[in-house]
């Protein structure tokens, strides 16, 4: 039996319709169900150790993650007998980056007899074949592809994200902790009219956007940003890809459609993903908004 343990977004979703026909059950940390139908066995960190032994009297041999979460928080109190003895070794992953926390969580499952396998198991087709999927690459992209693998080795190394923007040599940006969407919007023109209200996705923006727009009064109007502080050169790639060493079974980098979106509202040339290191979800519907949008999608490996 295999015990799909989902986050939310698309990619249980693929994963689940995958399994179909299979014997598998639906699981899920509290608080992060998936919006999937049937039900769902949920757990949480404090009786993680109670909810693996439960997966091993079922007969459950494989383990599948897929799906966004985040850390949720633990109350000392509420953890049982059976996790108890996982504590020491939580808390030491924790204080060791993400990285370190999921090898450890895996290692729980793992040390349980279960095989932890990766969603691209499940369904082969999330990971993209090699080439040049959609548009055309100019010579000038190929140096910043180059450029960009320096800068994604550089910053996986010590663990910081997994992808980078780069535009004629020049880094313009670099994944961190708040994520992709985050970073592309960064680079938007800085002509466009600030509106918090329609972009919640970046809490600062819509805190102090909000504050702005109360102490100007209600009839204030938008003020578009400032000028940048840089001159920007024009074109560049999007890199993404998965760090040296990250165990890919629990945590692909992934893109689709919005990913596409964000690429051209930053007006980037296009996307380089990493053989074998990042999945595409909604293949047909990334590819044809990359077409519309004139930008290319390429897979390469090093």
């Amino acid at each position: 039996m295999i015990a799909l343990i989902a986050g939310q977004g698309v990619l249980p979703q693929v994963v689940a319709q995958a399994l179909e026909g299979q014997d598998w059950r639906l699981c899920a940390l509290d608080g992060y169900a998936p919006s999937l139908p049937g039900p769902v066995q949920t757990f949480r960190i404090e009786t993680l150790g109670s909810f693996i032994a439960g997966l091993k009297r079922d007969g459950v041999t494989k383990v599948c993650f897929a799906g966004a979460i985040a850390r949720p928080p633990i109350d000392a109190t509420q953890i049982d007998a059976e996790t108890m003895p996982l504590v020491p070794r939580m808390l030491q992953a924790l204080q060791a980056g993400d990285d370190g926390a999921l090898r450890t969580v895996i290692s729980f499952f793992e040390e349980a007899g279960m095989q932890v396998i990766g969603a691209q198991d499940i369904a082969p087709e999330l990971l993209p074949a090699e080439g040049l999927l959609v548009g055309t690459q100019s010579d000038q992209d190929k140096a910043d592809v180059s450029r960009a693998r320096a800068v994604h080795a550089a910053i996986s190394a010590v663990d910081v994200g997994q992808g980078c923007v780069v535009a004629r040599g020049q880094v313009l940006a670099v994944e961190a902790l708040p994520g992709t969407d985050w970073m592309l919007r960064s680079l938007r023109s800085p002509a466009q009219p600030v509106t918090p209200q329609k972009d919640p996705g970046d809490p600062l923006e819509w805190a102090f956007g909000g504050v702005s727009d109360w102490l100007s009064g209600p009839d204030a109007p938008k003020v578009a940003r400032p000028p940048a502080d840089f001159a920007r050169p024009s074109g560049g790639i999007f890199f993404k890809g998965a760090k040296p060493g990250q165990d890919t079974r629990i945590d692909m980098p992934v893109i689709g459609p919005e990913t596409v979106r964000g690429v051209a509202e930053a007006k980037l040339n296009g996307i380089v993903l990493q053989a074998g290191g990042a999945f595409i979800l909604n293949l047909n519907n990334t590819l044809q908004a990359a077409e519309k949008a004139g930008i290319f999608i390429s897979v390469e490996s090093a």
